[in-house]
């Protein structure tokens, strides 16, 4: 174990997605700010004219999309760089999860072996 720690805490990749993760976890914070704009824009356009703003609803989708980009990211769920590593999203979110290591999955099977699985 002793081995494998020096090695992680040596990793250049280690390091550098920590960075990508600082920089991302800053802009999560700016974007919720954006969002609560969203949000008392969209609370004044359905008062004044009855209707939700329809340019704000799709960006409101597309910074919905990006903030989940991003905690998927910033949770080691995905290697995926969100925007402004990639373009903007566009629409919901499109399936970017990585599937669980290896590990995990030999322990799901070891456990249904015991079960008789």
């Amino acid at each position: 174990m002793e081995r494998s720690f020096k090695k992680n805490i040596r990793s250049r990749d280690a390091w550098l997605r920590i960075l990508y993760m600082l920089l991302f976890a800053v802009i999560y914070g700016v974007a919720e700010i954006v969002l609560g704009a969203v949000v008392l824009f969209q609370i004044g356009a359905s008062l004044i004219t009855g209707r939700a703003n329809e340019r704000l609803r799709n960006f409101g989708q597309q910074l919905a999309t990006y903030l989940y980009d991003v905690v998927l990211f910033l949770t080691y769920h995905s290697e995926f760089k969100p925007f402004p590593f990639e373009p903007w999203p566009d629409g919901p979110p499109k399936a970017r999860c990585l599937p669980p290591p290896a590990e995990d999955i030999d322990a799901a099977h070891s456990e249904s072996d015991l079960d008789g699985g």
